[in-house]
């Protein structure tokens, strides 16, 4: 798979993820195809073209950690945005148990590329 596949892949998961809920680097890897690349999700991520959206925000480390450095803008940013969603965060955490994303069947079978 090329890069600009990859990332396409990585993208459409990213933005299958419902609002008020979060998924990891690596799961969301896992569902595009690409099993064992979660930093190609993070790299992917900081390269979304002008003028996409993407739902970025909704992308945490496997323990529920936001990536960006505590008290950076972007850390806020990301936080808010949760936030905004219903999704508690304490301490630059989400807590995956409560939050953590799980596709339904039709989204397995339909919504995603294999």
């Amino acid at each position: 798979m090329n890069a600009k596949h990859a990332y396409n892949a990585i993208f459409k998961v990213v933005n299958l993820i419902e609002q008020g809920k979060v998924a990891s680097y690596g799961q969301v890897a896992d569902l595009a195809g690409l099993p064992g690349r979660a930093r190609l999700t993070g790299k992917a991520l900081g390269h979304v073209p002008t003028g996409l959206k993407v739902n970025w925000h909704r992308v945490l480390r496997s323990n529920g950690q936001i990536a960006f450095p505590k008290g950076s803008e972007l850390a806020r940013l990301q936080c808010a945005l949760l936030q905004e969603e219903g999704v508690a965060v304490f301490n630059n955490r989400v807590r995956m148990k409560d939050f953590q994303w799980q596709p339904d069947l039709y989204i397995l079978l339909h919504e995603l590329d294999k």
